[in-house]
């Protein structure tokens, strides 16, 4: 085992706990910043597996925009900052949402286990140009679809933070 497989395990397993904190959290702004600190760790194991772009991509615009986009709408949404029981799930729900994480992590590892231990996997060393023709090429409407659908969801959340305000109720942040 080399330097580069413990320190992407140690990327990969930071990861997978910062995403499980992320999902476990009670606080919704405490899972935005858990799933912030998700993203930067995977962006760490890009970095160690060489895929430069691919991890500055993933800062750039995961970490760096749809976070933002993301604690933004809780902000202006103004949204429970802190525990309140009458969002929390029943046991029974979180018991069943356990399960069906675990089956689906035991089929990808079933699929994915395979396929790597078997055979050798060569990745054929890609170049930004590889990559950008593929990301402007092909994989380009559904990344200008995605940045519809976040633009959307922050205008829908003004919306909705305004139509809650103008009926005069409470939305989340007052009396605190």
């Amino acid at each position: 085992m080399t330097t580069r497989d413990i320190v992407f395990i140690c990327f990969a397993v930071l990861a997978a706990g910062c995403a499980l904190l992320a999902v476990t959290t009670k606080q919704v702004v405490h899972a935005a910043l858990w799933l912030v600190a998700t993203l930067g760790t995977i962006a760490g194991c890009y970095f160690v597996l060489g895929a430069e772009l691919v991890g500055l991509v993933q800062l750039l615009i995961y970490v760096g925009a749809v976070i933002i986009l993301v604690i933004f709408a809780l902000m202006l949404t103004r949204a429970p900052i802190g525990k309140h029981d009458d969002l929390a799930t029943p046991g029974w729900q979180r018991a069943i949402a356990a399960v069906v994480g675990a089956s689906l992590t035991a089929l990808i590892a079933a699929v994915v286990l395979p396929v790597v231990t078997d055979a050798a996997v060569d990745i054929p060393a890609s170049t930004n140009k590889g990559v950008s023709a593929a990301i402007f090429g092909v994989w380009v409407w559904p990344f200008e679809l995605l940045s519809v659908l976040l633009l959307s969801a922050l205008i829908g959340a003004f919306i909705v933070s305004q139509v809650v305000r103008a009926a005069g109720r409470p939305t989340g942040g007052e009396g605190r």
